[in-house]
C-alpha cells in the first residue's frame, strides 16, 4: 500500500471517527444521523463541477450503494441507542473486514500476501475483541453487539459496492457526490413516514444543524478518499486500514464522552495498530 492512499485512509479514519461520535453523543441520534446526510449535499453539490463525469454504467451501482448505506445508518443508530460508542463502533467496523476479505478471495478472485492477511486478522481482533466488554453497570449488552454486527454486514456490503462503482464511474469523487445526495433523499423520506418526530428536531434545534453541517463534511471527506482509495488499493486491504479509526473512537469516547476504559480496549487498540503497521510494511 502506497505512503499516499496509506495517510488518506488514516485521515478518513479520523473524520469518521469525529462524525460518529457527535451521533452517540447528541440526546436524538435519529436526527442527527439525519442531519449528517443532509449536511453532505452542500459540499457535494460544490464538488461535483470539478470532478470527472460519471459513467452512465456505474448508476445501478449508485443505486445499490444508497440503499446500502440508509441500512447502514439505520443500524448504526440503533446501536448507539444500546450501548457505547466504544463498544459498538469496533464492532461494527471490525467484521465488515473479515466479509470484505472473503468475498474478495473468494468471488472477485483476488490474492493477498499472507502479512497482508495477518494485517486484517490484527486489526479484526483488536476491534472484535470488545465484543467482551460489560456495560458500566457490569452486565452484557448482547442487542448493542447484535446491532453493530448488521452494521457491519451493511458496511462491507456497501465497501464492495461501492469500491466496484467508483471503478466502473471511472470517478471517485464523481461516484460518491451523487450517492450522497442520494443517501440523503432515501434518509429524509424514511424518516418523514417512519419517524416524522426527527424533522421536528432537526428543524427547531439549532445544536443538531450544527452538528449535521460539522458531521456532513467530515462524513463526505472522509468516504470521499475512502473510495478514491478503493482504486488504488485492493478494497479489503482498505477496508481494514479504515477501521483504525477505533483508536480515535477509543480516545474520543473516554476523554470526551466519558466512557469506561479498561483493559480489554486497551488491547484491542494495540492490536488494531499493529495491523496498521503491517500493513504499512506490506507489499505495495
Amino acid at each position: 500500500m502506497s505512503t499516499s492512499v496509506f495517510l488518506a485512509v488514516l485521515l478518513a479514519a479520523l473524520l469518521h471517527a469525529i462524525w460518529n461520535s457527535l451521533v452517540k453523543g447528541s440526546a436524538d441520534k435519529h436526527a442527527t444521523m439525519l442531519a449528517v446526510a443532509l449536511g453532505h449535499v452542500p459540499i457535494a453539490i460544490l464538488s461535483l463541477p470539478f470532478a470527472p463525469s460519471v459513467d452512465q454504467a456505474a448508476l445501478p451501482w449508485i443505486m445499490g450503494g444508497v440503499a446500502l448505506h440508509l441500512g447502514y445508518q439505520l443500524f448504526l443508530i440503533a446501536g448507539y441507542r444500546a450501548g457505547d460508542l466504544t463498544l459498538v463502533y469496533p464492532i461494527a467496523r471490525g467484521s465488515a473486514p473479515v466479509l470484505v476479505t472473503a468475498v474478495s478471495i473468494a468471488v472477485l478472485g483476488i490474492s493477498f500476501s499472507h502479512l497482508e492477511l495477518v494485517a486484517v486478522l490484527f486489526i479484526v481482533l483488536g476491534l472484535v475483541s470488545l465484543a467482551l466488554v460489560r456495560r458500566a453497570d457490569g452486565a452484557r449488552n448482547p442487542r448493542a453487539v447484535v446491532m453493530a454486527l448488521c452494521t457491519g454486514g451493511f458496511i462491507a456490503a456497501y465497501s464492495l459496492v461501492d469500491g466496484i462503482g467508483a471503478r466502473v464511474a471511472m470517478s471517485a469523487f464523481g461516484f460518491w457526490g451523487w450517492a450522497a445526495i442520494g443517501n440523503a433523499i432515501a434518509l429524509a423520506v424514511w424518516t418523514a413516514f417512519v419517524r416524522p418526530r426527527a424533522l421536528t428536531v432537526l428543524r427547531s434545534e439549532r445544536s443538531v444543524i450544527l452538528s449535521g453541517l460539522i458531521g456532513g463534511t467530515a462524513s463526505f471527506l472522509a468516504y470521499g478518499l475512502v473510495i478514491w482509495a478503493f482504486t488504488q488499493a485492493p478494497i479489503a486491504l482498505v477496508t481494514a486500514l479504515r477501521e483504525t479509526s477505533i483508536v480515535f473512537a477509543l480516545l474520543i469516547g473516554v476523554g470526551v464522552l466519558k466512557e469506561r476504559l479498561d483493559l480489554v480496549k486497551v488491547i484491542s487498540t494495540l492490536l488494531t495498530i499493529a495491523g496498521a503497521i503491517l500493513l504499512r510494511v506490506s507489499k505495495p
